[in-house]
């Protein structure tokens, strides 16, 4: 299908699933604007012909609207696994998300396309979920042509998941493992990033959810295990019961990096699993986990994603 080429406005954009994004909008033609606030979290990007990295403040709606000005679509990438002082949930998901409705209608920018995730639900347990589910609803409310995807983890290099399980399992003798049988179906980051951009002009997308999820569904237990082989790091895993994960999650989310938290846990609660197939409106198969985790986990596999950049670039 040929996309309608223009101006895209992401929100969102210097972050992991941004720096997949942005260089296939490139690639498909188009102008990309990357809204960010802090413009050296993006300098990779700059390497890309036809991109604009804009330090700005996604909380301000005129700004929003301003460089949204002409464009052909919006793309919300906004979010976070764990709030920080005042970068909250209710903020980085709720108010965000309406500040990008408010700047899609003064721009006159009909396109809306919106990063949700799995089990996204005003009424769920963590919250997360629940703010991820507001969000949706003020989107599926807006009067736009929105589509909003539904991703379960998302699995590529440099992501904050399997990455972070190999940096432990490469540091700690032993691995003591919260919610062991929460259950995942991940997602490689480069099919999420070609429903993006497939969905831009797709009209057959405008009004719905798509949840994309990966061909296996694993247990987190699994995920470590499999994680610490391909890092050459196998490490013995002592699975935690209910209280003790609450204790850990507590601990835990009190030191620096907060490598887990009690509302992450309280996600844990609802599987990450899709229970359908892949949308077959993006004409593509989901991509095995096993077919890219070894290429930037395996010892010696690391290799700078400028590299990448400058291949999409041509320079």
């Amino acid at each position: 299908m040929a996309a309608t080429r223009g101006t895209v406005v992401v929100v969102g954009g210097s972050g992991f699933v941004g720096r997949h994004l942005v260089p296939r909008l490139v690639t498909a033609g188009h102008r990309v604007v990357v809204v960010t606030r802090r413009r050296e979290r993006a300098r990779h990007l700059l390497l890309l012909p036809t991109v604009d990295v804009v330090e700005a403040d996604a909380s301000d709606a005129q700004a929003l609207a301003r460089l949204a000005a002409g464009a052909v679509a919006l793309v919300n990438l906004t979010g976070i696994i764990n709030e920080t002082g005042s970068e909250t949930f209710a903020r980085a998901h709720v108010e965000v998300t309406q500040n990008a409705i408010a700047a899609c209608k003064a721009a006159g920018v009909a396109r809306l396309l919106q990063m949700s995730g799995l089990n996204a639900d005003p009424a769920g347990p963590s919250l997360y979920l629940r703010s991820k589910g507001e969000a949706e609803a003020r989107v599926a409310a807006s009067g736009l042509d929105w589509t909003i995807f539904q991703p379960s983890v998302i699995f590529g290099p440099e992501d904050a998941f399997l990455n972070l399980f190999a940096k432990l399992a490469r540091t700690l003798p032993v691995m003591a493992l919260g919610s062991p049988n929460a259950r995942f179906q991940p997602v490689y980051v480069g099919d999420v990033a070609h429903c993006f951009v497939h969905a831009i002009a797709d009209a057959a997308t405008f009004g719905r959810r798509y949840p994309l999820c990966g061909p296996t569904v694993y247990t987190l237990h699994e995920l470590v295990r499999y994680v610490g082989r391909v890092a050459d790091a196998p490490r013995p895993v002592l699975t935690l019961g209910p209280t003790l994960s609450k204790l850990q999650a507590f601990a835990l989310e009190h030191l620096p990096g907060k490598l887990m938290s009690r509302d992450n846990l309280a996600s844990m609660a609802r599987d990450s699993v899709c229970g359908c197939d892949f949308p077959a409106v993006f004409g593509i198969a989901p991509t095995a986990l096993e077919a890219v985790a070894p290429t930037y986990l395996a010892p010696g596999a690391a290799r700078s994603h400028y590299d990448g950049y400058r291949a999409n670039s041509g320079r």
